[in-house]
């Protein structure tokens, strides 16, 4: 699934859902593109300067210019393979 100006769903430990309202301030910025399992997936970052800085739970993280740059490339149902 590919979503421009996604929203971002924050489950707390708890249970309870907080939904953050899209932007490029978001924890998966403006592009969100998502992979076979759930939850996971290629996704813009509010912060470019940490890019490979930060950890991640899986995700592939790009800039946000990168992951609309890729929106507008990549099919529905692309094979990406990790080597």
């Amino acid at each position: 699934m590919k979503v421009h100006e996604p929203n971002y769903t924050y489950t707390a430990k708890d249970g309870s859902k907080s939904i953050l309202p899209p932007g490029p301030n978001n924890p998966v910025g403006s592009v969100w593109i998502g992979l076979s399992k759930p939850s996971y997936g290629i996704h813009g970052s509010p912060d470019p300067d940490r890019i490979s800085r930060q950890a991640s739970a899986g995700c592939i993280r790009l800039t946000n210019w990168d992951a609309l740059a890729l929106l507008g490339v990549i099919q529905n149902g692309a094979t990406v393979e990790f080597k």
